[in-house]
């Protein structure tokens, strides 16, 4: 396996070894073991699967408190997946990281908790999947506007298909500092 390091500390790009013939491919998802072997000494406790028709953006999506690291992968198609650092006081608060996930180049990246988080699917339709550290809690919700000026992120669409809630997200500039303060934004080193 394969680590990729971002320039945002604590946001790696995982590249799994497949093995495959004329029969098609096998590839480990996740070994808890392997992936602390490479600095991703976390434990996961819940696994979400989402299926987006193309266009459909999610994000840019937070917990806190119950703040969640993520690991993100495409089963089918390909998805624009960023992840931004909203942690106050981080040297790297408001900066993002963009990669692109597909069942092809079967890349997984780590978002650490204290990220915000999102994708657009760029295919006809995409499975994306991620294991969660902790339990979704919708008391905990928060999102941060998907389009914000300040953060320039060059999504691959200009009018996506949104939630409402989505579309109502605050600008990062917006949610109080107190909101973005992580109890458990845990370093994560290769």
């Amino acid at each position: 396996m394969k680590v990729v390091e971002t320039d945002i500390p604590g946001l790696l790009i995982f590249e799994p070894a497949a093995r495959g013939d004329e029969r098609g491919f096998f590839i480990e998802t996740w070994n808890q073991r392997r992936y602390a072997e490479h600095g991703l000494d976390v434990a996961f406790v819940q696994d979400n699967l989402s299926f987006s028709g193309r266009g459909t953006l999610r994000g840019l999506h937070f917990q806190n408190p119950q703040a969640q690291g993520k690991l993100v992968y495409v089963l089918q198609g390909e998805v624009f997946d960023v992840a931004v650092d909203i942690r106050h006081g981080s040297p790297t608060f408001g900066r993002f990281e963009a990669v692109t996930l597909s069942a092809e180049n079967q890349r997984q990246l780590y978002v650490p908790p204290g990220f915000a988080h999102g994708f657009c699917v760029t295919s006809e339709t995409a499975l994306f999947a991620y294991k969660c550290t902790d339990y979704y809690s919708a008391a905990s919700e928060g999102s941060v506007l998907w389009n914000d000026p300040d953060l320039a992120i060059p999504w691959p669409v200009s009018e996506p298909k949104l939630s409402e809630k989505d579309r109502r997200a605050p600008r990062l500039c917006e949610i109080s500092p107190e909101r973005l303060v992580f109890a458990e934004a845990a370093a994560v080193t290769p």
